[in-house]
């Protein structure tokens, strides 16, 4: 399991019906749909008083480490970054309601990192993500699907928050933004009907030129900038605050919300890439788990928030990635971005959102895998699946899938399909709803 596997692995792509221009479009795809990181993830952080400036680096790096560590050690197209949604919570419950440092939310992040590694080393992760069942495997993908679609509608502007009783509404479809992103969808859709290489990256990056050209997005000031120093935050975690016994919940849910995250993340990617076996499992899983889990603990100590795989890789997959190339291409773009921020991130969200409508329409197809005559299976998929974009958090989906189906089971009399793993995962997922942060 620690061998790293021989470069030649990764490059023989025949094997995987793929070759290289494939994965560098996939890599480039993987990145313009996912770059928005670098700025979103040190805004929100921002919240927390962690500096602007030194958290862009923070993440950039952070990506690049976990990223190279996918494509070199796990040899998969799946591109690590922070977390949406834990930066959130260390940022705005952590930080600003519970009044804890930014340095203590962060020695949190690296003791669950380490927690990570240990499981993964003893294969006790692997184990857990083998004992999910069939349906909620097929949910997670339909479910970060439909996730992945919902981020884009809202991002083009094509849905939007409504009112008290109808949360979300039509978008206004007069804006030229909505306009440009309608214009981007269909332009990839007739790129695909017609099996044009390169498909989604020409619907992006001609959507973002579109935009320019009309004057609804400015280009950038600059083309090239000196990333800011990041001794600021470098190593300023605290891991003996975080070891105190008051913040026990906290390194709880930030677990609990990344290895659901994770596993979910790599069994629905995987799915779609074709990479199942079949049993419906991922085989090697702990490899792409300990690139997770190493970028967690690092991602700290640089001065950012959890770390794991990216859903917006479905973008990449989806444009013919099947090997760790594709993410050795994201991370060279990455660690590029570092000097070329203003340029990597001018792709706006009408661009770029189009892209991840079209992804949740092509994750749509496992939901035929589902028994739909067999309830027990049935609500715990249908519950994975529309918490995932009803609550905007795909933790919330995952927990409870994985507390429904062994209850439902056990009330039905059917106690022998739930596996031992199951019942662990099912223990977990009702301790991230007693420790959520509720407010």
């Amino acid at each position: 399991m620690w061998e790293v596997t021989e470069v030649k692995e990764f490059f023989e792509f025949d094997r995987h019906g793929t070759c290289y221009r494939q994965e560098i479009l996939a890599g480039v795809t993987t990145f313009l749909t996912m770059a928005y990181i670098i700025i979103v993830n040190p805004a929100i952080l921002e919240a927390a008083g962690i500096p602007r400036g030194p958290s862009m680096v923070a993440t950039i790096l952070s990506a690049v480490f976990g990223t190279v560590v996918m494509g070199l050690y796990a040899g998969r197209p799946f591109a690590i970054a922070p977390y949406m949604g834990e930066n959130a919570f260390i940022a705005f419950t952590v930080v600003k309601v519970m009044g804890y440092p930014w340095q203590v939310a962060l020695g949190a992040v690296f003791i669950a990192g380490v927690l990570f590694a240990l499981l993964t080393v003893l294969r006790i992760r692997g184990w857990l993500a083998e004992a999910l069942p069939q349906p909620l495997k097929f949910g997670f993908a339909v479910g970060i699907g439909l996730f992945l679609a919902f981020i884009g509608l809202n991002e083009t502007g094509l849905v939007r928050l409504g009112v008290p009783g109808a949360p979300v509404s039509l978008g206004d479809l007069s804006q030229p933004s909505a306009l440009l992103a309608l214009f981007g969808f269909f332009l990839i859709v007739l790129l695909v009907i017609r099996r044009i290489p390169g498909a989604i990256i020409i619907g992006v990056l001609g959507t973002t030129f579109l935009s320019f050209f009309l004057g609804i997005t400015p280009p950038p000031s600059e083309w090239i900038s000196i990333p800011p120093d990041p001794r600021p935050i470098l190593l300023k975690l605290d891991i003996p605050g975080s070891l105190r016994a008051s913040y026990f919940p906290v390194i709880l849910t930030i677990f609990v919300m990344a290895f659901v995250d994770t596993v979910g993340t790599l069994i629905g990617l995987s799915a779609r890439a074709g990479l199942l076996d079949e049993k419906g499992n991922l085989p090697d899983i702990e490899k792409p788990m300990l690139a997770d889990a190493l970028s967690t603990m690092v991602a700290p100590l640089l001065g950012t928030t959890t770390t794991g795989a990216y859903i917006e890789s479905a973008a990449g997959i989806e444009e013919g990635g099947r090997t760790g190339f594709t993410s050795l291409v994201v991370a060279a773009l990455f660690l590029l971005s570092l000097f070329f921020a203003p340029v990597f991130t001018i792709v706006p969200p009408h661009a770029y959102g189009a892209v991840l409508i079209l992804i949740g329409v092509f994750m749509i197809s496992p939901v035929t895998r589902i028994d739909f005559s067999d309830t027990t299976e049935l609500i715990p998929a249908f519950l994975t699946i529309v918490l995932m974009s009803f609550t905007y958090n795909i933790g919330v989906g995952m927990t409870a899938g994985l507390i429904t189906y062994p209850l439902l089971k056990t009330l039905s009399g059917r106690t022998r399909e739930v596996t031992a793993g199951m019942w662990v995962l099912a223990a977990l997922s009702l301790s991230f709803y007693l420790f959520y942060p509720y407010r």
